[in-house]
């Protein structure tokens, strides 16, 4: 098993959700706003919709070596979606579904040498066409939790939240506002995970996926720990430091996402991340 099996197997579900979601959403529904300002429900569902058959596009430029732009242009992008955000519910989800099968025909066509292809999203790196269907997941789970129907971020799926948090500090680097991140396991309180030498600012101590919540910017870090860095040998766990002032809140996280991470295997591996990335035993990383 790939991780194009895992990942297209993650999708399926992801998208059986949404489309779920989509189906109890009315035309007053969609003409009101989602969380993301100036969109609409109706605007969140139509990019989704054109989302995969932007990836489509490239999946067609990884398999048959002609250059396919993601999209025609930013400003194309922007008009599409404009263009179908007000469309009636039936016809939203319609749009939905057969956007989501042609993209999972798209997929199913690609030869195996094909997944090894580079191809480019409309902002640098480039990266391998295995990577698209992590693209492709990254869209649906984290524009369902942006069109506040009832799934949220508490809602992501933990292989999801766990992937994401990854491939979020293999890029996150010299753009960092955090000097640390460590992650912390949800039910211990004891580290999973913890990033070092980041940048300047303070450290931010939280679950996975209230860090990747706020990293991707869907919320403001509440719940999350700030403090000075600590000193810590490789395992050691900081000391716990709540803030004085609970009104505070970490630094705003740069534009998220990138892409994809730089420097990713040509060939598909097994699993993302890579399974020596999976232990849950206290590391210390730097990014």
């Amino acid at each position: 098993m790939s991780v194009i099996d895992e990942i297209e197997r993650e999708l399926t579900e992801a998208t059986g959700r949404l489309l779920a979601t989509a189906a109890r959403l009315t035309d007053e529904d969609l003409r009101a706003p989602s969380l993301l300002p100036g969109w609409t429900r109706g605007h969140v569902l139509t990019h989704v919709a054109r989302n995969a058959d932007s990836y489509v596009n490239l999946l067609s430029w990884a398999r048959t070596g002609v250059r396919t732009p993601q999209y025609a242009s930013a400003e194309a992008r922007e008009a599409g979606v404009e263009a179908g955000a007000s469309r009636p519910a039936a016809e939203q989800l319609a749009d939905l579904r057969d956007s989501a099968e042609r993209f999972a025909a798209a997929s199913g066509r690609m030869p195996a040498e094909a997944w090894t292809a580079m191809v480019s999203a409309m902002a640098p790196p480039e990266h391998p066409a295995w990577y698209v269907p992590i693209r492709r997941l990254r869209e649906v789970e984290v524009h369902h939790a942006d069109l506040g129907a009832g799934y949220g971020w508490a809602d992501w799926p933990e292989t999801y939240v766990r992937r994401e948090l990854h491939d979020t500090m293999l890029w996150l680097g010299g753009e960092s506002p955090v000097a640390e991140v460590v992650a912390l396991d949800p039910g211990t309180g004891e580290v999973v995970r913890a990033w070092t030498g980041l940048g300047d600012g303070p450290a931010v101590e939280g679950t996975p996926r209230e860090l990747l919540a706020w990293l991707a910017g869907r919320t403001d870090g509440a719940g999350l720990r700030v403090g000075p860095p600590a000193a810590r040998g490789r395992g050691d766990a900081p000391a716990a430091r709540p803030l004085p002032d609970p009104a505070v809140r970490p630094p705003s996280p740069p534009p998220w996402p990138k892409p994809s991470p730089a420097g990713l295997p040509a060939r598909p591996p097994s699993s993302w991340p890579p399974a020596g990335n999976q232990s849950r035993q206290p590391r210390e990383e730097r990014t």
